[in-house]
């Protein structure tokens, strides 16, 4: 499993369906159905924490809020600095496990000998997408929430990253991706994060299991005669990283060549120094590595 270090995250520990985290200075409690284990909570922090999301037994849940929490405040992994905040569905605006993500396209685009464009697709915050641009990248930013892309832009902000390169697109990705393959235009790399259910700003219904293989050919046309890599992530549960390693395998080493790594990914947490499992991505790279 590969994993992801910060200095201003911290998963402290997991008990009884939750997470203990710390975002900067702020202890956090946000629900987790993975963590099926009830042990004891020896952390004090169980009890001082900042604000905690709590389901509601009819669906959905709200935050409860014990000390007074600034509207946004800032974390950074590296070079780069995002804006956080609780918001709906327990989410804070960062998914701290994909920094594994950040590193490896860091990497394959500072040794690359040419500038790469790079295509993100369901680019939430633009986690990626920053990234991908402080490696020295061009990057496609598209995802279907206005307010999802605007936060994207105020992080690029917050990492002195708003005069790079970058597109920052509104739209429904499947329809995107259909415009760009009329346009003619080529991408070496993409990432891909899509929901495993979702709704596009035209009222157009995304269901995962449904729809990937059909985005995956389609984004296989608009990736260059040299493309270098092409990431999936996945939360459904039904996707493990070997269906998603067979699936890219199918569809892209026959045609591409090169070779799909997967595996899991996760957090370590503090108090017991295992790895909470936090989803799973699979990786086509155009230069073998079987490591």
């Amino acid at each position: 499993m590969r994993e992801a270090i910060w200095k201003d995250y911290e998963l402290i520990d997991t008990s009884n369906g939750e997470r203990l985290e710390r975002w900067g200075n702020k202890i956090l409690i946000r629900p987790d159905p993975q963590i099926i284990w009830n042990t004891e909570k020896k952390d004090p922090r169980w009890k001082t924490a900042d604000a905690r999301y709590v389901r509601s037994k009819s669906g959905g849940g709200s935050w409860t809020v014990y000390k007074k929490l600034p509207d946004v405040w800032k974390v950074s992994y590296n070079d780069l600095t995002f804006g956080v905040k609780p918001m709906g569905f327990k989410h804070t605006g960062v998914f701290p496990e994909q920094a594994v993500n950040w590193d490896y396209t860091d990497e394959i685009i500072r040794n690359s000998n040419r500038q790469l464009n790079v295509l993100n697709l369901f680019a939430y915050t633009g986690g990626a997408t920053l990234a991908c641009l402080n490696a020295g990248a061009k990057v496609c930013h598209v995802d279907a929430s206005k307010g999802m892309v605007q936060w994207a832009k105020e992080n690029a902000a917050l990492s002195h990253l708003s005069e790079k390169p970058v597109r920052w697109i509104v739209d429904d990705c499947v329809k995107f991706v259909r415009r760009e393959i009329k346009r003619g235009n080529k991408y070496d790399g993409i990432i891909m994060d899509p929901p495993s259910y979702g709704r596009g700003p035209g009222g157009e219904v995304w269901k995962l299991e449904d729809q990937l293989e059909s985005l995956i050919e389609l984004c296989i046309q608009v990736l260059s005669d040299d493309a270098q890599f092409f990431i999936l992530n996945s939360y459904t549960t039904g996707l493990s990283p070997s269906v998603m390693k067979y699936l890219l395998g199918v569809k892209l080493v026959s045609i591409k060549g090169g070779f799909v790594n997967s595996d899991e990914i996760g957090l370590n947490v503090t108090s017991s120094g295992l790895t909470l499992p936090c989803g799973s991505t699979a990786i086509w790279c155009k230069k073998v590595d079987k490591n």
